[in-house]
């Protein structure tokens, strides 16, 4: 049986999740490491769009977003968690969280 692909989309949250962490990294240890790291968290997640994977079976359940109706999935890369659902048609990467925060930032 053939894996359905559904494609990644970034909620704003997200998106600007991504635009504060390469900021930081800018300020930190300069814009080029910054991109890279950045380009590097954006890689991790494609294996979700992998119809060799089961994108449902990557990463583990985030608890920290138990509460909520739907079932939410993390995947770590270096210091970043990134917190990922499945949609209908494709799959929302909700947060991306440098884990070196204080983790009540990510609520």
């Amino acid at each position: 049986m053939e894996r359905i692909i559904k494609p990644l989309y970034f909620t704003s949250r997200a998106l600007k999740d991504l635009e504060k962490i390469t900021k930081f990294n800018s300020v930190m240890i300069g814009f080029k490491k910054a991109i890279s790291i950045s380009n590097n968290i954006i890689d991790s997640i494609e294996v979700l769009e992998n119809p060799v994977y089961d994108f449902s079976k990557i990463g583990s359940v985030d608890s920290e977003f138990i509460h909520f109706k739907r079932s939410y999935r993390k995947i770590i890369n270096g210091y970043y968690k990134i917190t990922y659902r499945e949609g209908i048609d494709k799959i929302f990467i909700n947060r991306i969280f440098d884990t070196r925060q204080n983790p009540n930032k990510n609520k």
